[in-house]
């Protein structure tokens, strides 16, 4: 039996600092789920469709790695459709900790059989957030020591699109 997990998040844009952290959870789990969620709470600067992309050719490589979209309803839910036996979370700082870990409670409640797995980025990444690298890359930053080529050039064509709307 393959044991899998669910790695979901909102990945606007997919940094280095996921790929590490999917990285290591290949180490752990025969085949990891990429699951993109849709956060109403969040204006997104790229499409799911576009996220998805981006990621589907950043893991492309991968062996044991599949990109989904879970455009509604509760993870806990889907992480039971899915057979998974653990959800990855990335947990960065304190502050990361204390949300994952009120969440981790939250889908045991919901979905007993899962594990949530906290795992952390290399240190090189701490400080390294998609909030960050949007802002710092509309705003002209050179971010590309932190996210795949694709998702920079990606970022580039963003800040262009809001430079020609701007003008």
């Amino acid at each position: 039996m393959q044991t899998n997990a669910i790695y979901p998040g909102t990945f606007d844009p997919f940094t280095n600092g996921h790929l590490d952290v999917l990285e290591r959870a290949l180490n752990i789990f025969e085949e990891v789920i990429v699951v993109i969620a849709e956060n109403t709470q969040k204006q997104s600067l790229f499409t799911i469709e576009e996220r998805q992309a981006m990621i589907n050719e950043v893991v492309g490589e991968y062996a044991g790695v599949r990109v989904e979209v879970l455009r509604q309803g509760l993870l806990a839910d889907y992480a039971r459709q899915l057979g998974a036996k653990a959800i990855i979370r990335g947990v960065r700082q304190v502050k990361d900790f204390e949300y994952e870990f009120q969440m981790s409670l939250l889908n045991r409640h919901l979905y007993p059989e899962v594990t949530t797995v906290f795992l952390m980025p290399n240190v090189k990444y701490t400080y390294v957030a998609s909030s960050i690298i949007r802002e710092v890359s509309m705003l002209g930053g050179d971010v590309s020591k932190f996210v795949h080529p694709c998702v920079m050039e990606m970022l580039n064509l963003k800040r262009e699109e809001r430079n020609v709307q701007k003008s």
